[in-house]
């Protein structure tokens, strides 16, 4: 049995022993690749490679789509890790294998994003949804406001649970329009004093995204990005609290990232559950309790595959081409397919659309292009029609097979 590190190694190793793989993960990727169903002649003729059984082109919201190459990392190591003989799935959270594991993830994570030495880095149970409850918990006391500004779906639910423990004041909102842009910040109603203001940076339901950070006039600026997280480059230092669910971007379900300045920690309010208690967690490196070990492994090997693409702001390119490819389609199809989002505020993550013809031949385009491997095309519930969540591990091949098979679609039932 190879020997195991009794501590965390340092980034120089970390990125050596990476390379030493390289070779490797390419031919896994393009033994991946190449059997993905193909589609560049024809569409349909995928409908007899899809029956195979092999991977698809998941477009689903969450949980989402992952690197093929992470995937086959995990499964190469998935009985035996390193020669531990076990897997990180039944390593003790508190011993030298998986310690090592979880510094090394953080330790990735603050290099991709760049986060300063004065912000703890959370690996929380709970999702997102959680945190709705836990950031008026740690930062507000009984009859302190907090601002929101609610741009769709998951802003409204941040609203919601925060009503139970502070005053939640509804800064600005297009719920009257469908959530369909951002209300210019001059219009934001900000309460003076108020102890943070919280923005959803990427509505994943409605497909409305941020592009610039809001000036909040030195308020504390809390931002749910569990849709767009780690797309694209994030200025931290602008942000009290960064925080997601790693299941639409990152990882497998089950975790919440929260990336806090440490002046915000310490003081939270009495009924403050032990778990929700950003101090707690800080203190015992997110291991009060069992942690969501697999999930914070899986979400390591992602940060290495950011940092070896080139980091962010090359993720960012990629995101951005992918999404020209999408939205061009959908703008030039004569009214066929429609996104109704203002074209400043079009999410690189979340696409919806709707066809023109209604909802039956919503419902046929559905269908067979679920036949064809691209799978989770349907919109959420609360809206309907259709939507493509291209994230980080969307390939473009993927993204150009839907936009093949639309042209198809459109030309089969004018």
């Amino acid at each position: 049995m190879a020997a195991i590190t009794t501590a965390p190694v340092s980034l120089t190793s970390r990125v050596a022993a990476f390379a030493g793989n390289r070779n490797v993960r390419a031919q896994r990727s393009v033994a991946g690749k190449a059997r993905v169903a193909p589609r560049a002649v024809s569409v349909r003729a995928a409908v007899a490679d899809n029956a195979t059984g092999e991977r698809i082109y998941n477009f689903s919201a969450g949980p989402a789509i992952l690197p093929l190459d992470v995937l086959e990392d995990a499964q190469a190591d998935l009985i035996n890790y390193k020669g531990t003989g076990m897997s990180v799935m039944e390593m003790s959270h508190r011993g030298k294998e998986f310690m090592g594991i979880a510094a090394e993830a953080e330790a990735d994570l603050r290099e991709l994003v760049g986060i300063p030495d004065n912000y703890k880095v959370l690996f929380l149970q709970g999702g997102a949804s959680t945190q709705f409850s836990a950031i008026p918990l740690n930062l507000c006391k009984e009859g302190d406001t907090a601002d929101f500004v609610v741009t769709g779906s998951w802003g409204a639910k941040a609203v919601s649970e925060a009503k139970k423990y502070v005053t939640a004041n509804v800064a600005a909102t297009e719920k009257a329009n469908g959530f369909t842009t951002i209300p210019d910040v001059a219009d934001w109603n900000l309460t003076e004093g108020s102890k943070f203001v919280h923005i959803c940076s990427n509505e994943t339901i409605q497909g409305v995204e941020f592009k610039e950070v809001p000036d909040v006039g030195g308020r504390t600026l809390v931002a749910d990005m569990s849709s767009n997280y780690l797309s694209k480059p994030i200025d931290v230092k602008k942000y009290g609290i960064i925080y997601g669910g790693v299941q639409k971007n990152i990882g497998p379900a089950g975790m919440a990232i929260v990336i806090v300045r440490e002046d915000l920690i310490g003081d939270a309010m009495d009924i403050c559950p032990t778990m929700l208690d950003y101090a707690t967690m800080a203190e015992n490196d997110s291991m009060y309790n069992t942690p969501p070990c697999y999930t914070m492994y899986m979400s390591g090997l992602v940060f290495k595959k950011l940092l070896k693409m080139g980091g962010l702001e090359e993720v960012e390119k990629m995101n951005e081409a992918k999404a020209k490819i999408l939205y061009d389609a959908i703008d030039n199809s004569d009214g066929y397919y429609n996104n109704a989002v203002d074209k400043r505020y079009r999410s690189l993550m979340n696409v919806p659309f709707t066809l023109g013809a209604g909802a039956d031949m919503e419902k046929k385009f559905l269908a067979e292009a679920g036949a064809l491997g691209l799978g989770s095309l349907k919109g959420h519930r609360s809206i309907g029609g259709a939507r493509a969540s291209i994230y980080n591990a969307m390939p473009t091949e993927g993204v150009q097979a839907l936009v093949d098979f639309m042209a198809d679609f459109k030309a089969a039932n004018p």
